[in-house]
């Protein structure tokens, strides 16, 4: 890992950290507060708490948002994009090193650390605090930022399987640790949240802030990406067990629940059906991370700025507004919806269905199939040619999106309890499946491959496709993919077999900058993962 001479606490908090809306609205005043004399007062530490949720508005805001990158590698997208941008995203949807981009995931790399960095200072400086009679405030401040600090590790893990385990705030290299012992941290650092955090109902909760239900459902979630992927039944003291009963605790008591309509989920389609969107705060987000329009140029991270690449390219149509055309949507997905489901059009913008005029663009957007992601998409005004974000006060379409990326949603929480084995898989299952299709009929029974295939069509365009297809084994996750891409489309004009062994060779894991290999030198610090 690259050192970090950060010992100024203005790389940590001062910064007008109002990324997260209201309760993340605060800056530090002086540019002269260390890590030797900050943390001393319960104030000053939940400020220092405020820098590590502000991490997780730096980990996408440059380089390649996972999201984007994890629909890229599934069988969901392509990589789309420009005829002439460069060929780094390829690179990701055909899990081969052939266009000569050693660092396509740099900048997050050092994000992610730099994240962890201010999780690590803030954790092992609590004790500085005199806390008094707040010692209540103390361990929901830990608990929040082991939380955190989880969620990076888990996105790193699951990105490049082998990383640095970092728990002190130190600016030495540290070796890669073996998946068991990044993921018993996990477990730890989420066991610590889901015993500390408070059991709230979710429409009492501070906006932004984690919570109990967030934490349960993201064990579950580690838990059954390792246990599938690695072939375990425990990790970190985890069992499916417990996995099943911290999401059975969220369902009973989080007062979490689904919204009637799934269009009103997402901000293009409830303006494409004209009808009201549930808002950022609706009873199905149960963790998000939180954007809004004020982000410039001069420091201030807050903005949603991975979300202009799903855009079309070069085009506005009411409500959808330009972006860059990535994650250009696969036509067999499109056609695994049936046409009574009303996910199919909240996921997925089709230039003909829906009668857009995107001729103009058709000859520069790479790997073009007449569908683009639709759930995170910028927007335009009726005028078609007013950005709804620059209209609202943003600086720009590209820094000013403010849409919330929701990182787990109830729905998500119903499926994993089904698919742990709950008593009521079924009722939970149904509840998904009818919400989409209010005709469909109930069932009395599903199996793990129907609980699989309806989460494809519940998430698919939200980041999680290819980590389920993963978690089903190496093999089984290859010829899937490689089955379900359409052939000719994909600018490297791979063949399906030729896909899945690219797939089978990396593992499923992605390429770790070589700069950073390079940086760590000859003492076996940092490894390439095989097929990069």
């Amino acid at each position: 890992m690259k050192k970090y001479k950060i010992i100024v606490i203005a790389v940590i908090a001062l910064i007008t950290f109002n990324s997260c809306d209201d309760f993340l609205t605060t800056e530090l005043t002086s540019a002269s507060k260390t890590s030797e004399s900050y943390y001393r007062t319960p104030a000053q530490d939940s400020t220092a708490l405020i820098g590590c949720y502000n991490g997780l508005n730096l980990i996408w805001n440059s380089g390649i948002a996972l999201p984007l990158a994890a629909e890229m590698a599934s069988d969901n997208c392509f990589s789309g994009f420009g005829t002439s941008d460069d060929k780094n995203n390829p690179m990701i949807d055909e899990f081969e090193y052939k266009w000569d981009y050693p660092d396509m995931f740099k900048d997050n790399w050092k994000a992610y650390y730099q994240a962890i960095f201010r999780c690590n200072l803030l954790l092992v400086s609590l004790d500085k605090t005199t806390w008094g009679n707040r010692t209540a405030l103390h361990t929901q401040i830990e608990a929040e930022a082991k939380f955190l600090r989880a969620n990076f590790y888990f996105d790193l893990a699951r990105l490049f399987q082998k990383v640095p385990l970092v728990l002190t705030p130190t600016a030495d290299l540290v070796a890669q640790s073996e998946p068991a012992a990044t993921y018993a941290q996990i477990m730890s650092d989420l066991r610590f949240a889901v015993d500390n955090l408070p059991a709230t109902k979710y429409y009492n909760t501070t906006n932004g802030r984690v919570t109990k239900w967030a934490a349960e459902s993201l064990l579950a979630r580690a838990y059954l990406f390792y246990s599938g992927y690695y072939g375990t039944t425990e990790i970190g003291g985890e069992t499916k067990a417990t996995a099943l009963a911290a999401v059975e605790d969220a369902i009973s008591n989080s007062g979490h629940d689904l919204v009637s309509d799934f269009n009103t989920l997402w901000p293009a389609a409830s303006d494409a059906k004209n009808v009201t969107y549930a808002g950022e705060d609706n009873p199905e987000v149960v963790f998000s991370i939180k954007y809004n329009i004020t982000g410039n140029y001069n420091g201030s991270v807050c903005g949603n700025a991975w979300l202009v690449n799903t855009g079309l390219r070069g085009v506005n149509f009411f409500p959808y507004g330009q972006g860059w055309g990535g994650c250009t949507v696969d036509p067999k997905l499109w056609n695994t919806y049936l046409s009574t489901d009303t996910r199919r059009f909240a996921t997925i913008t089709s230039i003909a269905d829906e009668s857009i005029d995107y001729s103009g663009s058709a000859g520069t957007t790479r790997e073009y199939t007449t569908y683009f992601l639709k759930k995170y998409s910028p927007e335009c005004l009726a005028d078609n040619k007013t950005s709804k974000a620059v209209s609202l006060g943003g600086v720009n379409n590209m820094i000013g999106q403010y849409q919330d990326y929701f990182a787990i949603r109830y729905a998500d929480v119903l499926l994993m309890a089904a698919e742990l084995g709950s008593t009521n898989a079924a009722l939970y299952y149904n509840k998904v499946h009818q919400r989409a299709i209010p005709t469909a009929s109930s069932v009395s029974s599903v199996t793990k491959d129907d609980i699989l295939a309806e989460r494809r069509l519940e998430f698919a365009g939200e980041g999680i496709r290819y980590w389920d297809l993963l978690r089903q084994g190496i093999d089984k996750a290859a010829s899937t993919i490689a089955t379900n891409t359409t052939t000719g489309i994909q600018i490297g004009g791979q063949t399906a077999a030729q896909l899945e062994s690219n797939i089978k060779k990396t593992g499923g894991f992605q390429q770790i900058p070589t700069s950073e290999i390079t940086l760590a030198g000859s003492a076996n610090i940092l490894t390439q993962n095989s097929g990069w």
